[in-house]
């Protein structure tokens, strides 16, 4: 209908677009899959409207490319804005919000610092953007801050500003805080318990999450297909093969929910963890609709945790024709070649990835000390306390080897000397985070990492080791899902 009454006003000789035709057409198309819609109406921005333009069209076009993602773009509509109001401000940071680069969270925090100076009060859009990216930073201390803004500006703990709390507190190791704002919400709707337990899933609570979802049914709150792909994830994550079953049957049969390609990816990690790789090979093959990148990936790493070859050189060939550029199909099948001893495999690899113009993807990892992010990449020396850190790392090997610990070197792709492998583990991302917490945190406080990559084999065992020597809690999120190192031991049993 907008569009019709656009294209009378473009056809008609007395009528001419002004600043009021242009708001409601770019929202349109942000609400519908119409890109190719809104960029031809910013042509016509250009061409029927003169400079400067009107503030609403500025923030409407703004909004129009941030909800697709156009990062740069959007940021270069909203500094040409003279003086943004709220809703322009909630624009942008939404659309930082939505992507999970770690520079550009970081930039949206100096953009929320930004805000605040310009004396726009915050509202609860503003609140929901800013914990999303405190989420994704696992930056826990701005987090609470936005938390207690919340509270002491009598905002509303509506289901988005609560979903986003669940969501903060999990990703950043703290599920009883989640919980806690979950019990204090007065309305729980779908959106609220799916968060809930995704939170619970992803930090190895697999049977909570499957009580949670009993208790969301009983409560009579109508479970969607997000919940269903958490509530497997959960399954998956904790070997509840039957329950995981249950669930993916029930979809069609109960809730009328016709299974995607999400749900049968969640029924071969559930059974690609559990061991049974011939189930999930099968599953793979006979589902209804073409695998995607993700359920390969899923066997090849069912492939790496069972030492299954054959299957693991099978799903790396779909692999490399679905996305060649993905380092990380081609290390998972290096470490099965490796763990063997197959060098000339993992040379072969290795040259798979040249050819194809593929880099290994650094581990990184984030931990938060003080307030401030810390930042560190395999074998990095450029952190200002660079010295004492490496220090503390040497220290560290000297009493995990008097604990019995010898590194599991057949972790390293490369076919090297054993003391190079060696020293090749002990400059892991997250063990050079965790020697700085060591020195720069407080004794009491727990240790908590962000880090982009599956933690590896030997880094788990150290770290398990690590958090009893030095009697310090260790929280570890990686790729996958959390790790809670207490005592000498992790909350995923080794089953991850």
């Amino acid at each position: 209908m907008a569009f019709s009454l656009y294209s009378h006003i473009l056809t008609h000789k007395s009528l001419k677009p002004n600043n009021f035709t242009y708001p409601s057409l770019f929202k349109a198309c942000g609400s519908h899959p119409w890109f190719d819609h809104g960029r031809a109406l910013h042509t016509h921005v250009f061409k029927f409207l003169e400079p400067p333009y009107d503030h609403f069209v500025q923030a409407s076009l703004l909004n129009f490319y941030s909800r697709y993602g156009k990062l740069s773009l959007s940021r270069y509509l909203f500094n040409q804005i003279c003086k943004p109001d709220l809703a322009t401000w909630n624009s942008i940071l939404a659309a930082y919000a939505r992507n999970t680069s770690i520079d550009l969270s970081v930039d949206a925090l100096f953009l929320f610092n930004e805000m605040q100076n310009s004396l726009i009060r915050p509202n609860e859009v503003t609140i929901v953007a800013l914990i999303g990216v405190c989420a994704d930073l696992g930056a826990l201390s701005q987090g609470t801050w936005a938390h207690a803004y919340v509270l002491r500006s009598n905002l509303r703990l509506n289901r988005f500003v609560g979903t986003a709390l669940i969501d903060l507190y999990a990703k950043c190791g703290c599920v009883d805080l989640a919980n806690q704002v979950f019990d204090q919400l007065p309305h729980k709707d779908t959106l609220c318990y799916n968060a809930m337990i995704r939170g619970l899933a992803i930090h190895g609570h697999g049977r909570k999450a499957v009580d949670l979802f009993d208790k969301m049914r009983w409560e009579g709150v109508r479970p969607d297909d997000v919940t269903l792909v958490v509530v497997m994830c959960a399954c998956a994550h904790v070997g509840l093969v039957e329950e995981g079953l249950k669930c993916f049957e029930s979809m069609k049969e109960v809730y009328g929910i016709e299974p995607k390609l999400e749900h049968y990816g969640c029924l071969v990690d559930l059974f690609g963890r559990a061991g049974r790789v011939r189930e999930a090979e099968e599953m793979v093959r006979m589902m209804p609709m073409k695998p995607n990148a993700v359920l390969w990936r899923s066997l090849l790493g069912a492939s790496r945790l069972h030492g299954n070859l054959e299957l693991g050189e099978v799903a790396l060939k779909h692999l490399i024709q679905l996305e060649p550029e993905t380092s990380g199909n081609y290390v998972l099948l290096s470490n099965i070649y490796a763990s063997i001893n197959r060098w000339d495999d993992v040379s072969r690899v290795r040259k798979l990835m040249k050819d194809h113009g593929v880099d290994k993807t650094p581990g990184c990892s984030l931990i938060e000390i003080g307030g401030a992010m810390h930042e560190f990449i395999m074998g990095d020396k450029t952190h200002p306390h660079s010295k004492e850190i490496y220090l503390k790392l040497e220290e560290i090997s000297r009493r995990l080897h008097a604990h019995g610990h010898r590194p599991r070197t057949k972790e390293v792709l490369f076919d090297i000397e054993e003391e190079e492998k060696e020293d090749a583990l002990s400059y892991h991302s997250e063990r050079l985070a965790i020697a700085f917490a060591l020195i720069a945190s407080d004794s009491n406080a727990p240790i908590r990492i962000i880090k982009n990559l599956r933690v590896c084999g030997d880094c788990h065992v150290s770290t398990k080791l690590i958090s009893m020597i030095y009697d310090r809690e260790i929280v570890v999120r990686d790729r996958n899902r959390f790790h809670h190192f207490r005592n000498g031991t992790c909350s995923c049993l080794d089953y991850w």
